[in-house]
């Protein structure tokens, strides 16, 4: 049965997360299949509860503060040689996998938490563990990869089950990515006929004025553009809806027996479904790209309407930009100023002030956003705008870019580490008009 002993007795799970919520939703995950569960909050705990009763297994993060789960995972085949552990983790790569082989472990789990592949490892290590190793197993395997070589002691049964764990989850993540890039393919048959009927019809207009002719070049952007936001978007939504799905859980498991929580819990998921209604709000806009050109729009205003994509809370918004000057850029500019103000909120950390300015140096001008957080690390000033660094941290800055470079604007960080973050957004002076001159 599942969750249990041969004898019907639960099997007992000792679950290592330092994030609350996330230890909780593996909680119910796993109760929810039958097993006994006792949380702990980091690998000191988890030690400190090995030793005051044995649990029939191990599931722990790997990113933790002080002993990450690759230390616990040594330290625990150290002093309970016959203790089977899993690692659960967001990131997954080869090295990875060698470093959990390395530290002893018996298999991966990879988050979100699926019930039904959580399951299967915990009875296959548990299997594994019964079975008995052939006994031409090579005592140790000394593997180089990327640079490094990384000592494995593991038998082949526990090597084999890894491997077998990887390629279960990589093959759901080749699957998902297959099912999106069918979608990106109809999308881009389907802008590539628009981008056609748009040369088409930009062949009459060759003799227009110096503005049209900035429209059709932001138009030839728009292929590139809506194969951006179809990644993007999917990315957020999903991660959004998980995120709502783990805090509707937790309400239901404590609606009895701790009602108070279980309500701050459905306040949480109110909170992430505003989140998600603007997202889709937002991705309605952006599907107007090719047929809604850039336009001139006030910059003073377009920071005061931002707001309604975030909440600042006790933080301050100041918008020192002068009424009446003007800026060409893309429609979605507007998002651009909301993703800064919310990555001051989430990155900040001691932030108490968002400020937006506008400085002119001769005929161009430049548009600040400044806080008094803890500022960029000199080594992230640039990753933070890249594609595989927002993946993991939020498209906002990548995205932020690409809607900006559009009509020729830039952006980048200036800011001085530990006194707060500033981002430049330099614009030609073709893009700008203040009331005191018009821009051709």
């Amino acid at each position: 049965m599942e969750g249990k002993h041969e004898g019907g007795t639960k099997l007992s799970v000792l679950v290592v997360e330092d994030s609350r919520t996330q230890a909780e939703f593996i909680r119910h995950v796993l109760e929810t299949e039958g097993y006994d569960v006792t949380l702990a909050a980091d690998g000191t705990e988890a030690i400190r509860r090995m030793e005051a009763g044995m649990p029939d297994i191990v599931l722990t993060d790997i990113m933790m503060p002080g002993m990450d789960g690759y230390d616990l995972c040594r330290r625990v085949k150290r002093d309970f040689p016959d203790m089977p552990v899993i690692l659960v983790t967001n990131l997954f790569d080869p090295a990875d996998v060698l470093k959990g082989l390395a530290s002893g472990a018996d298999s991966f789990i990879v988050k979100p938490v699926d019930p039904e592949h959580v399951r299967s490892q915990i009875e296959a290590v548990m299997r594994t563990r019964e079975m008995p190793e052939p006994k031409d197993s090579p005592a140790q395997l000394e593997i180089p990869f990327a640079g490094s070589t990384y000592t494995i002691a593991a038998g082949r049964l526990k090597i084999l089950n890894t491997l077998l764990s990887t390629y279960t989850v990589a093959v759901t993540k080749n699957t998902e990515l297959q099912e999106a890039q069918e979608q990106l393919h109809s999308l881009n048959e389907q802008l590539q006929e628009a981008v056609a009927d748009l040369s088409r019809s930009n062949e009459s207009l060759a003799a227009e004025n110096q503005e049209r002719r900035r429209v059709e070049k932001a138009l030839a952007e728009a292929n590139r553009k809506l194969q951006l936001m179809a990644s993007i978007t999917r990315h957020d939504l999903l991660n959004q809806l998980a995120a709502l799905w783990g805090y509707l859980d937790l309400a239901q498991v404590m609606r009895e027996r701790e009602p108070a929580n279980a309500w701050r819990h459905v306040e949480s998921a109110a909170e992430m479904v505003n989140r998600i209604n603007n997202t889709v709000r937002f991705t309605a806009e952006y599907q107007k790209v090719g047929a809604t050109a850039p336009t001139w729009q006030e910059i003073r205003s377009l920071v005061g309407r931002s707001e309604k994509y975030v909440s600042t809370g006790k933080v301050t918004l100041e918008n020192a930009i002068p009424a009446g000057v003007e800026i060409f850029a893309d429609p979605l500019i507007e998002k651009v100023f909301s993703n800064l103000i919310e990555n001051a909120l989430r990155y900040g950390e001691t932030v108490t002030t968002i400020t937006f300015s506008l400085r002119q140096d001769g005929e161009t001008y430049t548009i600040l956003c400044e806080d008094d957080g803890v500022g960029v690390p000199a080594g992230d000033k640039e990753k933070i705008f890249t594609y595989a660094h927002g993946m993991n941290t939020g498209l906002g800055l990548f995205l932020a870019r690409e809607i900006l470079a559009i009509t020729g604007i830039t952006i980048q960080e200036t800011g001085i580490p530990g006194s707060g973050a500033r981002f430049e957004l330099l614009c030609p002076a073709k893009v700008i008009r203040a009331p005191d001159r018009q821009t051709g």
